[in-house]
């Protein structure tokens, strides 16, 4: 008896730390919420922060396959040249799953609220936690 109620507190508090967010989770959306305020100032430098500053980050866009992080960046910044072209960024999260300690797989929607015309889209981004930072390491954003 003393077993089966102990099993039970057990799975009661899983259910209840499964209806939170972990620490990696909020960490994680932190990333995301800190790239749409920078995004919505105009700062494309500080939005790129939460990729790994790594030459192997990959990016996945309309024009094909991106590898580093200056890279990036650079991509960023000729395609979104101005804040007319930035407009206003929202992101919505549909699945974010942990595949590891060290991993996160995250899928979600993007809006842009524009002037010269709206634009929205999905993204997928695998986030590794490196020396102690979660960061994005892959991105495909179509």
């Amino acid at each position: 008896m003393q077993k089966l109620l102990l099993l039970l507190l057990i799975a009661c508090l899983g259910q209840l730390k499964a209806g939170g967010q972990s620490a990696a989770e909020k960490a994680i959306l932190k990333i995301l919420d800190d790239q749409t305020l920078y995004w919505n100032k105009g700062d494309l430098n500080n939005f790129v922060k939460g990729y790994w500053n790594n030459d192997s980050l990959m990016f996945i866009g309309s024009s094909g396959v991106v590898y580093g992080y200056q890279n990036t960046l650079t991509r960023y910044k000729k395609s979104y040249s101005d804040t007319s072209k930035m407009g206003r960024l929202r992101f919505e999260i549909l699945h974010i799953k942990n595949l590891s300690p060290e991993y996160y797989y995250v899928v979600g929607k993007w809006f842009l609220k524009r002037s010269i015309g709206d634009l929205s889209g999905h993204y997928t981004l695998l986030i590794r936690k490196i020396k102690g930072e979660w960061k994005i390491v892959a991105d495909h954003s179509s």
